[in-house]
């Protein structure tokens, strides 16, 4: 790990969040090439190009320098298997952040995806002084709307044919959870 990445690796129960490192790309290219995967998040490339996963990976130690964004691996502490992937973009001037995750299709229904919610949620209140996480998921994705709600977050909105993927206007759900007070 270069000396100057400072981002952080969290730990729970079952799992371990931590900075993607170059040699995970052939996994996040396999489990996030595939279709079931890619057809519920917004920016997933389908099919995922060679080298693709890399040039993200190389990314993510200055973007998160630059408060921009936290990317991390979900691996299971178990055997070190990556699973999935979870980030924040953060918006630091209005102390807000957008979460967004997908796990590997092998690896669903086992609260994988709710566990390192609650992480990353904890970890940007209590570190990175983020007032408001909040995120969006299809709504023929209730799967990730149950993700949310068990991580504490709450409806906030919905949003009609707001955007354009795969060729059709989707409508979105809106989840947000503030930070605690006191």
């Amino acid at each position: 790990m270069n000396q100057h990445d400072s981002r952080p690796t969290i730990k729970t129960q079952r799992l371990l969040l931590r900075p993607l490192q170059l040699s995970d790309g052939f996994d996040v290219q396999r489990m996030a090439g595939k279709s079931k995967v890619a057809e519920n998040t917004l920016y997933m490339p389908f099919p995922y190009p060679d080298g693709i996963a890399e040039e993200w990976i190389a990314t993510h130690v200055k973007d998160f320098q630059e408060k921009k964004q936290l990317v991390l691996g979900i691996c299971r502490r178990s055997d070190k298997k990556l699973i999935g992937c979870i980030g924040l973009t953060l918006k630091m001037e209005i102390e807000n952040a957008e979460l967004g995750y997908w796990i590997g299709e092998e690896f669903w229904n086992q609260g994988f995806a709710t566990e390192a919610a609650k992480a990353i949620i904890q970890y940007s209140f209590e570190s990175l002084n983020i007032h408001k996480v909040y995120a969006n998921y299809f709504s023929n994705n209730p799967a990730s709307g149950r993700v949310m709600e068990k991580a504490g977050m709450v409806q906030e909105g919905y949003l009609k044919e707001h955007v354009r993927h795969w060729g059709e206007y989707k409508d979105l759900f809106v989840y947000g959870i503030v930070k605690p007070r006191g």
